[in-house]
């Protein structure tokens, strides 16, 4: 007699969205022969084989590949019925997912939004390196994630937000009104080094390697602001992301430097959701929405 378990096309799914059984695991919090148990009974009791097995590598069948649509109905369908059995009277909740700095620099402005213009929604919101933001985005326990660029076959992207790192300056520095500065004037500036996982301080040591010359690095911090603070304060002159310094540019107490001829580094912002399985449109197209607005206005001008 056939039987589903939901927590068999759990697994699978796990498998499918991660591409591997020890990732799926971890996910899960249990162990790899669990999992591994879990797909094999799912196989069974299906009478297909959902994965081809090579070794340890797996891949997709064909028989796997039409099943995933019909198991993420199944799941969705149980989430959602075992959300409203426990908490009907409660708001259907939106939860958002973003990288630190995404964290600190856009979502403060979004979320008042999105609860304006959505006020039957309760909105949850985590913080996190990109990369749990993706598994807890791939897992459905996110709904919306902006992080930095993803490539997933199940996962939708759109580009949102200018996130290039800058080479910034205090009002009177000599740098302010100099073109075309050189790596060597640059390295006997006083400079401030904000070590963060999510952007790559490996671009800009490179410049300075390259060329045989170190920096006069008179800080190293950890944190964000504290770097912003020491620039601010006339000590040091550092590279920051442009979402942190948006409103300080615009008031002109720090000054953009322009390095595009020796160094220029990217650092998009997208929004993200999964291919399958997402159920809230609207939310998603005023998040669109709400961006260019962001683009054009001073932070402390959004409410």
């Amino acid at each position: 007699m056939f039987k589903l378990n939901i927590d068999h096309l759990e697994a699978f799914m796990h498998v499918v969205h991660l591409d591997s059984i020890h990732k799926a695991a971890e996910a899960l919090y249990l162990s790899q022969p669990t999992v591994t148990a879990r797909i094999k009974t799912l196989e069974q009791d299906l009478g297909i084989q959902l994965f081809i097995r090579k070794g340890r590598s797996l891949t997709l069948s064909e028989e796997g590949k039409a099943f995933i649509p019909y198991a993420e109905q199944i799941i969705h369908t149980y989430q959602q019925g075992k959300k409203l059995l426990k908490r009907e009277e409660h708001a259907v909740e939106v939860v958002i997912g973003a990288n630190n700095i995404t964290s600190q620099y856009f979502i403060p402005f979004v979320l008042p939004f999105l609860k304006k213009v959505h006020p039957e929604l309760r909105f949850k919101f985590i913080s996190a390196p990109n990369e749990v933001i993706l598994e807890k985005l791939l897992q459905k326990q996110v709904d919306i994630a902006f992080m930095e660029e993803v490539s997933h076959r199940g996962v939708e992207r759109q580009k949102l937000l200018n996130n290039d790192v800058k080479l910034v300056v205090y009002p009177g520095n000599p740098f302010q009104l100099q073109k075309k500065i050189s790596i060597q004037q640059l390295a006997d500036e006083p400079m401030v080094f904000f070590e963060c996982g999510s952007f790559d301080w490996n671009r800009v040591y490179h410049l300075f390697e390259t060329a045989n010359i170190a920096p006069k690095m008179e800080f190293q911090v950890d944190h964000l602001e504290v770097a912003k603070s020491v620039i601010l304060n006339k000590q040091a002159i550092g590279f920051l992301p442009s979402l942190s310094i948006k409103d300080e540019l615009q008031r002109g107490e720090l000054i953009e430097v322009d390095l595009s001829h020796v160094l220029q580094i990217h650092q998009p912002i997208y929004a993200a959701r999964l291919l399958t399985g997402f159920v809230h449109p609207n939310v998603w197209d005023d998040i669109l929405l709400f961006v260019k607005e962001f683009k054009n206005q001073r932070l402390i001008s959004i409410h």
